[in-house]
C-alpha cells in the first residue's frame, strides 16, 4: 500500500512539472513577449515584472508563498505540497525559458490569443488534476466566498477584472482585451482537462412510469438506473424516483425515450464534474 502511494505521488510530481513547464512556456514563448497576461497572481506578477524589472519567477513565487500557506491552514498539507511544486516548476520554467525564440508575433493576434490560452489550460489543467495549483487566487476566492455573499466563480471574475483593467494602462486597451480572451480560452481548456470531453450528467426522472423509463434506458442506453422512494408533496402520492448518469452525447436520447413512455415525467438534468467506481461503464447494448 505504501509503495504504491508513494509510486502514485511520483506520478503525480512528474506530471505536476510538466504541466508547469508548459505553461511557462506558454508565458515565455507566446503571451509575455507579445504584451498578453493571464490573471490572478500570475497576472499581476508578470504586470510587476515589467513595471519593476524584477524576474518573473521570482515575483511568481513569492506573491503564491501566502495563498499556498492559506491553502494548507483550509485544505490540507498534500494541497500545499503539491501546490509549492508546481508554483517552484513554474517559476524555475519562466526562467529557463525566458530567452526562448517566440513562436508567434504580433501580426498574428488571434493565433496569440488562442496557442497562448491553449498552452496556459493544458499545463494548467494538468497541475489541477493532479492535485496542485499554479495560482493562489482561486485559493483566496474559496475564503473569501465563506464570508460575502458571492461564489467562488464571481470573485475570480472579480479580482480578474480589476487585474485586466490595470493592463489597460500598462499594455494598452486592445491587449488588456487580448488577455481577458486569453484567461477564457485557457478556462475552458482547464475543464475539458479536468472533466474530460465527454461530460457526465446526472439526470432524476420523477414519474408514474419511472421503472418502465428505467428499463427503456438500461436495454436502449446501456445505463444502469438507481431507484429512490419519494412522496408527491401536493399530491402526498409515493413514486419511485429514478437516478442515472449519462455522458452529453446521450442526453437527447434520453429525452427522446422519457418522452415516449411519459410527456408528464419530471425531469432534472445537471452536469457532474466527475463519476467514479459503480457501474457507470457503458454496457455493450448491441
Amino acid at each position: 500500500m505504501k509503495k504504491s502511494k508513494r509510486i502514485e505521488n511520483i506520478r503525480k510530481i512528474i506530471m505536476i512539472v510538466i504541466g508547469a513547464v508548459i505553461a511557462g512556456y506558454g508565458l515565455e514563448a507566446v503571451l509575455i513577449p507579445n504584451e498578453v497576461i493571464d490573471g490572478g497572481v500570475t497576472g499581476i506578477s508578470i504586470m510587476g515584472s515589467h513595471l519593476f524589472g524584477l524576474p518573473l519567477g521570482v515575483l511568481l513565487f513569492v506573491l503564491n508563498i501566502p495563498f499556498v500557506f492559506l491553502g494548507y491552514k483550509q485544505v490540507g498539507r498534500t494541497f500545499a505540497i503539491m501546490s509549492i511544486i508546481g508554483i517552484a516548476a513554474l517559476s524555475v520554467s519562466t526562467v529557463v525559458l525566458h530567452h526562448v525564440k517566440t513562436i508567434l508575433g504580433p501580426e498574428d493576434p488571434l493565433l496569440i490569443v488562442l496557442s497562448g490560452g491553449l498552452l496556459l489550460g493544458i499545463g494548467i489543467g494538468i497541475v489541477l488534476r493532479n492535485g496542485g495549483a499554479l495560482d493562489g487566487s482561486e485559493v483566496l476566492a474559496v475564503l473569501l466566498s465563506r464570508n460575502i455573499p458571492f461564489s467562488v466563480g464571481d470573485i475570480i471574475l472579480f479580482i480578474n477584472a480589476f487585474i485586466f483593467i490595470g493592463a489597460s494602462f500598462i499594455y494598452g486597451l486592445e491587449s488588456a482585451l487580448y488577455s481577458a480572451l486569453t484567461y477564457y480560452i485557457a478556462k475552458n481548456v482547464i475543464d475539458i482537462i479536468q472533466v474530460g470531453l465527454e461530460k457526465s450528467k446526472s439526470v432524476q426522472v420523477v414519474s408514474n412510469k419511472s421503472v418502465e423509463i428505467g428499463d427503456t434506458i438500461q436495454s436502449r442506453l446501456g445505463r444502469n438506473v438507481t431507484y429512490t422512494p419519494g412522496r408527491g408533496g401536493f399530491s402526498n402520492e409515493k413514486s419511485e424516483i429514478l437516478n442515472c448518469v449519462i455522458n452529453r452525447m446521450e442526453e437527447n436520447k434520453l429525452l427522446s425515450i422519457i418522452k415516449d413512455i411519459d410527456e408528464s415525467a419530471f425531469v432534472v438534468i445537471s452536469d457532474v464534474s466527475e463519476v467514479r467506481g459503480g457501474n457507470f461503464k457503458k454496457r455493450d447494448i448491441h
